[in-house]
């Protein structure tokens, strides 16, 4: 017997197990191993001095094995892609759902105020709003999405913006130092529009805000709180920060 030289290589050395097809695949791995197996026996058996014809049946089996084979290669393809696009699916409907419920948001107008005067009667006239103290120049922001339909200069307002909700709501914003938008222009809940001022029949700088529903003044107080907002405790509604990211 030969003496393995020192540099020949282990034949046991470096050996490593097969690794298991994943299960989804079993099924093709092993009808694909049966196949091959038919033909080296078919191959082989032509070796022989007395080989037949092979068994039409035979042939009939391979056949069927390889259809099988390609069905499920098929099959699994297709349930691929399914899955992808259910996944979509799912993806742009979040997607539609998030942007929905950005454009039904409401917001406080203002990051800090004070509140200083309510809806009501007051020196024998309506008070139609309500007046939120801040600094000068405090930047005021839309409480819902719509069509500013007025802005500029108007009258005892001052410096306004009238926003006209989907649903026919209109809000005012008056008493600005600065407006940021134009009559047309699509705003968000959420998005800049003017400047805190002192402008018109005003008394002392603040945010004079007034909300009508069929052309009539409502309190915004009530109004807001079914919205989810509260002007009294300053808080916004839960999806606020739903609102900011579709921005």
């Amino acid at each position: 017997m030969r003496q393995r030289l020192s540099s020949e290589p282990d034949r046991y050395r470096g050996r490593r197990r097969v690794p298991t097809p994943p299960r989804s695949r079993y099924a093709v791995v092993v009808t694909s191993a049966f196949i091959g197996a038919g033909v080296v026996a078919i191959g082989a058996g032509s070796n022989f001095p007395d080989a037949k014809a092979v068994n039409p049946e035979v042939l009939q089996g391979l056949a069927s094995a390889h259809s099988t084979t390609d069905d499920a290669i098929a099959n699994r393809s297709t349930d691929e892609k399914a899955s992808r696009g259910e996944d979509r699916t799912a993806v742009s409907k979040e997607k539609v759902s998030a942007e929905e419920a950005a454009a039904d948001v409401w917001l406080l107008p203002l990051d800090e105020f004070t509140f200083t005067s309510a809806y009501g009667i007051r020196w024998g006239k309506l008070h139609a709003g309500i007046d939120l103290a801040a600094p000068e120049g405090s930047p005021y922001k839309s409480i819902h999405a719509g069509k500013v339909i007025q802005a500029g200069y108007y009258g005892a307002y001052g410096y306004s913006i009238t926003v006209q909700n989907p649903d026919g709501t209109e809000v005012i914003y008056a008493h600005s130092r600065r407006v940021l938008v134009k009559a047309g222009d699509q705003v968000k809940a959420g998005q800049v529009i003017g400047l805190v001022g002192n402008t018109g029949a005003s008394y002392g700088t603040h945010l004079h805000l007034e909300i009508h529903v069929g052309g009539n003044p409502v309190d915004p107080i009530p109004y807001l709180r079914d919205r989810g907002v509260d002007i009294k405790l300053q808080v916004e509604s839960v999806y606020a920060g739903m609102a900011a990211a579709a921005s």
